[in-house]
C-alpha cells in the first residue's frame, strides 16, 4: 500500500524509527480496519524529491500531483491541495459513500446553479471570496450570504445552490459529497458549458 501522506512536513510526529516492520498502536480508533497497520517512515526521512510514491520531478516543492486517490486511505493537507489545483473541479478522493472535488472558480464566474437531490454537500472556502445563494427553487434564491478565506457551507440535498466568486483572485474551495456526486477520476479543466 503506498505511503499516502502527501505533504511530509506537516507530520508532526517527530522522532523517527528505522523499523520499516512497526505498527502503529492504534486500538482507539472507531474503525477496526486500522488496528496495526503496517507504517513505513521511510519516505518520512527524505526529502520531497526522492520521494518514490509521487511524480514530483514534474511539480514544484512541495505540490502533489492531483487526482483521485480514492478509495485508498489518504492523508493530505487539504488547504495546500485547494490552493494548488487550478481545474475548475478535480476530483480528489471519491469512496463508496463520499467523495472530496478540489475546484478553482475563476474572477467573476460562479459554480453555477444546481441542485443534487439525494446529495448534502459540505464546501469550505481556502482562498478568495464569494456570494452564496441557495433556495427551494431556482427562482426563489432566498438565502444569501457572503463568504470568504474559512467559511465553511453546508448545502442539504433538495436545495439549489450556486457561489459566485466576487474577488479579484480564483476562489479556491473543496467540496465534500455524501453519496459521491461525480464519477470516481473526474477532471473538469474548464467550467462544463450548461
Amino acid at each position: 500500500m503506498p505511503n499516502n501522506r502527501l505533504y511530509p512536513e506537516d507530520d508532526n510526529t517527530g522522532a523517527s524509527s528505522n523499523n520499516l516492520d512497526c505498527t502503529y498502536d492504534n486500538w482507539d480508533f472507531a474503525s477496526s480496519y486500522f488496528r496495526n497497520v503496517p507504517y513505513n517512515d521511510f519516505f518520512d526521512e527524505n526529502e520531497d524529491d526522492f520521494r518514490a510514491d509521487l511524480p514530483q520531478a514534474s511539480m514544484g516543492v512541495n505540490q502533489m500531483e492531483l487526482k483521485d486517490y480514492g478509495p485508498l486511505p489518504l492523508v493530505v493537507n487539504i488547504d495546500k491541495a485547494t490552493k494548488q489545483n487550478t481545474n475548475f473541479r478535480t476530483a480528489l478522493w471519491t469512496g463508496s459513500h463520499l467523495q472530496v472535488t478540489l475546484m478553482s472558480i475563476n474572477v467573476g464566474d460562479d459554480i453555477g446553479l444546481e441542485i443534487h437531490p439525494d446529495t448534502d454537500q459540505f464546501i469550505r472556502i481556502e482562498d478568495g471570496q464569494g456570494i452564496v445563494r441557495m433556495g427551494r427553487s431556482k427562482d426563489n434564491l432566498d438565502f444569501q450570504a457572503n463568504a470568504s478565506d474559512d467559511f465553511a457551507i453546508m448545502i442539504p440535498a433538495g436545495t439549489w445552490h450556486n457561489i459566485i466568486n466576487t474577488g479579484n483572485k480564483p476562489l479556491k474551495v473543496y467540496s465534500i459529497y455524501a453519496p459521491p456526486h461525480h464519477p470516481h477520476g473526474t477532471v473538469h479543466v474548464t467550467k462544463p458549458i450548461e
